[in-house]
């Protein structure tokens, strides 16, 4: 009988199962009031969602407590997501929650999210495209209400620090269905006043107040700006779009003006430390000129200038004398050929000269004879040619062949009648 009865474990496990597997009950995503909250020291958060007919209990790990965008309170209206069990030891079902977002504002954390996202991914807000911001700027420029807070610190704040810049305002929507497009257009104007800086911001305020500046075309203008651009926006807790796309990031307006200018005060003494530093370089110097020129002043040519002129003028006679007895030997080398050539036996016998050198042509001229082909005809010899081509061999003639016969004083055209050849050859 016992057996069909189930203890309240198994059917609390069954249960559990069920939700566990259950897909629809994964991923949930509630809205409604949180009541009985409590912060646990492990830094997990307990409490219920409820609406005006159920409530249910839920459970945030410290781990995503952490992740956060604000405190919540009993009371708070929250969206939700998360995942649906049993608690076994209390068979209860709850949520466990993953992420938390306040009800009103939910879909503007989950927009500014996505184009955080989408613009870090392209690219807009890596440092490499960050400009530097001047140290010392003559004109700054700033985007925000005419009115507020937000342009009195920054005025006030420039005027104290570097009263000799000068600052142009461009006022501007900066909350609003139309804040956005009127930030854009005055961030555009500001490129034709040849600025140092612009500041572009606004006072803190809600996120809806802020969210001008979580738009697209924003960021955009700002990245495309080619002036450098300090961005301040709400107080140092808050974080836009345009902090992440500006070439500096501000945590609050009057930060902004600190960002942009120098305290003339602490220009002053760099300035005064600069004389300082410049002041003892130049006397340095000035001692330093003042030993070479005492070296100078001291040296052994300067005061004994005539010494000088005299040594000098000594080294120019041994010059001299050197040169004249280079010349002198030069002339006596020359005389001395001279003389030599003159005694020679060719110049006193010309003629003998002219006979030796008429012999040696004569036996030029007649080497030349027994080696030139006319000699050897003129001697009863010739040249017989087949086809222009001089015949060496017997084998070169066939009967009937037409050949030219060179002699001394003419030519001769004949025919071959017979070939015999010189057997002992």
């Amino acid at each position: 009988m016992d057996s069909k009865y189930l203890s309240v474990s198994a059917i609390t496990k069954y249960l559990k199962a069920k939700f566990d597997n259950d897909d629809n009950l994964r991923v949930v995503f509630l809205k409604g009031e949180i009541s009985n909250i409590k912060f646990h020291s492990t830094g997990h958060i307990y409490f219920s969602i409820k609406d005006e007919t159920s409530k249910i209990n839920a459970i945030m790990f410290s781990s995503n407590a952490k992740k956060l965008l604000f405190t919540p309170v009993d009371g708070s209206k929250v969206l939700v997501t998360g995942r649906i069990t049993v608690y076994e030891a209390t068979g209860g079902y709850q949520i466990y929650v993953d992420e938390m977002l306040e009800d009103g504002v939910g879909n503007l954390y989950i927009a500014f999210e996505k184009l955080k996202k989408d613009l870090q991914k392209e690219g807009l807000f890596d440092t490499k495209y960050k400009k530097a911001i001047p140290k010392i700027p003559s004109k700054v420029g700033v985007v925000t209400a005419p009115t507020g807070a937000a342009i009195k610190d920054i005025l006030s704040t420039i005027k104290r620090r570097f009263p000799i810049c000068e600052v142009i305002l461009f006022p501007s929507l900066v909350q609003g269905e139309n804040a956005a497009s009127d930030i854009v257009k005055n961030i555009k104007l500001a490129e034709n006043y040849d600025l140092d800086v612009l500041i572009v911001g606004r006072g803190g305020g809600s996120i809806e107040d802020l969210w001008p500046f979580n738009e697209e075309i924003v960021a955009r203008a700002i990245f495309d700006c080619s002036i450098p651009i300090i961005s301040a926006v709400g107080h140092e807790i808050d974080f836009t779009i345009a902090d992440y796309v500006a070439d500096m990031r501000a945590p609050t307006p009057t930060g902004a003006a600190e960002m942009a200018v120098p305290n003339m005060s602490d220009l002053t003494n760099l300035i005064n430390n600069l004389k300082i530093r410049l002041n003892e370089a130049m006397g340095k110097k000035v001692n330093y000129q003042k030993l070479v020129l005492d070296s100078i002043k001291n040296s052994y040519a300067l005061k004994n200038p005539l010494i000088m002129y005299e040594n000098k003028k000594q080294k120019l006679d041994m010059l001299i004398d050197n040169l004249n007895k280079s010349l002198l030997k030069k002339y006596d080398n020359s005389i001395h050929k001279l003389e030599i050539i003159k005694k020679s036996f060719i110049l006193n016998n010309p003629n003998l000269l002219y006979k030796e050198k008429m012999n040696k042509l004569n036996n030029l001229i007649e080497k030349l004879e027994l080696i030139n082909p006319l000699g050897v005809l003129k001697r009863g010899y010739s040249l017989t040619y087949k086809e222009n081509e001089i015949l060496k061999e017997i084998k070169q003639v066939n009967v009937g062949d037409t050949l030219l016969i060179k002699l001394y004083n003419g030519e001769i055209n004949t025919t071959v009648k017979s070939v015999k050849e010189n057997k002992n050859d």
